[in-house]
């Protein structure tokens, strides 16, 4: 980093942000295979929250590679990058007072450590737990069928490991939950967690 970059405090603080909000911040972060649901899941939430007066943005994995992440390939190093831009995309957003969401496969648990350091206590991993025969049978954009005919390199759960999260803070077993039985499931932990109001 340039010495001569100099950190700019904000005149208005995140306490203030906060109180206006009527919520704490926070960083909803999904992660799980391709087509396990996790899109559809976070805007179910979204909009839930949405409803209730809570102020949020939602930052979807395929929408962010058409802009801020264009230069990007799948391989594992642009997989890591990817991943560090959204999380300090999402730490401005928390800095806003926004309960943020983010839907991306986001594979590797080092990445996830890595954003949950960044974000720190504000960080809550979502494991959108679908089984890949589930995904596979799924296959909203056809991406599986083309991973198994080896046109596409570097697919999670094909040609690309996934580890699944240990411990998330929300594990969503969609094999078992409809979208809005997983939706307010999230829900229902903000408001356990005192982030927005029960």
């Amino acid at each position: 980093m340039n010495n001569n970059i100099v950190w700019h405090n904000a005149a208005l603080s995140l306490a203030e942000r906060q109180a206006r909000n009527g919520h704490k911040p926070c960083l909803l972060w999904y992660t799980g295979l391709s087509g396990s649901g996790k899109s559809t899941i976070a805007n179910a939430v979204d909009r839930m929250l949405f409803d209730l007066g809570c102020h949020t943005y939602l930052l979807d994995g395929d929408n962010v590679r058409h802009g801020l992440n264009r230069d990007l390939g799948f391989d594992d190093a642009s997989r890591v990058e990817n991943i560090r831009r959204i999380t300090e995309v999402s730490r401005l957003m928390l800095d806003a007072g926004l309960i943020v969401g983010t839907a991306f496969i986001s594979p590797f648990i080092s990445d996830r450590a890595q954003a949950k350091a960044l974000a720190g206590d504000a960080f809550i991993e979502v494991f959108v737990d679908t089984p890949l025969a589930v995904c596979e049978q799924r296959d909203p954009k056809g991406l599986y069928k083309k991973a198994r005919a080896g046109e596409i390199a570097h697919f999670t759960g094909i040609s690309s490991p996934y580890q699944a999260p240990a411990a998330p803070d929300i594990h969503l077993k969609t094999a078992e939950l409809s979208i809005e039985q997983a939706a307010r499931q999230v829900v229902a932990f903000l408001q356990q967690q005192l982030i927005i109001p029960r």
